[in-house]
């Protein structure tokens, strides 16, 4: 039925309403069911449940929020091994899977250097990740070149510009920044087979695709030129010299899926990159989920 098929999109792209309403919903049913139990047990030795304020749960439970942890902030060090940083949802077990739907994401600032570890850029009234540093509270958190961001601690950044974005992020709590994102809506990933001699079909300078092999798996797959290899099986590759680039294809199984950009786009997105942030990109191997 239209319905069913209805319940069916919602499920499987999620928007961020969806995502915000299910959390609301789901921690009213535990809320309920613990408050049932309560009431059962109340009722056997002769007591009662204050219903009227167990029943709605409070901003820090719906949201997520410890609020002892974020008391212990100040404390934390690079040292102490305490995870500050995790994605919240969007997991999965193919680390180049560009989901639908939208994401949430939770890290903080870093208490020594006082910043999360990202710049981004903005495009057609979006704002994008552009650069992701190394080791960074949001290279950990999950966030990735491309993403977009849709809310900062709740607050839409549509029609945001780089530079608001940016005063955004340095005026919020250090203790608990939320990012709602949509991952990498200007990327697509196309999935390769090698040959017999180890190729997959295109040729390549400076990341930019320039040539593709006619019948070979990359054409058969759909692969364009003037486009930018920006993942290799989900490893964020831009920076990398075309040499280090290379030498991960080889290193690959037989299959390998690559992440592409339009060029147009990239070039926006790296226009204010220089060599050297480029060379301190996140370029970490991705964990399977």
């Amino acid at each position: 039925s239209n319905e069913y098929k209805s319940y069916l999109r919602m499920s499987l792209y999620p928007t961020l309403e969806d995502m915000e309403v299910s959390s609301m919903a789901a921690t009213q049913a535990a809320v309920e069911q613990r408050l049932t139990q309560q009431a059962i047990t109340a009722a056997s030795s002769g007591g009662t449940v204050d219903i009227a304020t167990s029943l709605y749960p409070s901003l820090d439970s719906w949201m997520g929020i410890d609020s002892k942890q974020l008391q212990e902030y100040n404390r934390l060090t690079p040292s102490s091994g305490a995870v500050v940083a995790a994605p919240v949802s969007g997991g999965s077990s193919n680390a180049a899977e560009i989901k639908q739907g939208v994401r949430q994401v939770v890290g903080c600032k870093d208490p020594s250097s006082g910043r999360v570890g990202l710049s981004v850029e903005s495009i057609n009234k979006g704002v994008f990740v552009s650069y992701v540093a190394q080791d960074s509270i949001a290279a950990r958190a999950g966030l990735r070149f491309g993403d977009q961001i849709l809310q900062i601690n709740g607050e839409s950044v549509a029609g945001w510009s780089k530079s608001k974005t940016i005063e955004f992020l340095k005026k919020a709590d250090p203790a608990h920044i939320k990012f709602a994102v949509r991952d990498r809506p200007f990327e697509r990933t196309i999935t390769c087979v090698k040959d017999s001699a180890g190729c997959i079909g295109f040729r390549f300078k400076k990341a930019k695709i320039n040539a593709i092999v006619k019948d070979s798996s990359a054409a058969r797959n759909g692969m364009l030129t003037d486009h930018f290899l920006v993942e290799i099986d989900g490893q964020n590759i831009v920076g990398l010299s075309d040499e280090k680039i290379l030498k991960i294809i080889k290193s690959k199984d037989r299959t390998i899926t690559v992440t592409v950009m339009p060029e147009f786009v990239y070039d926006h997105m790296v226009k204010h990159l220089g060599s050297s942030l480029k060379k301190h990109m996140d370029h970490s191997v991705p964990s399977e989920m």
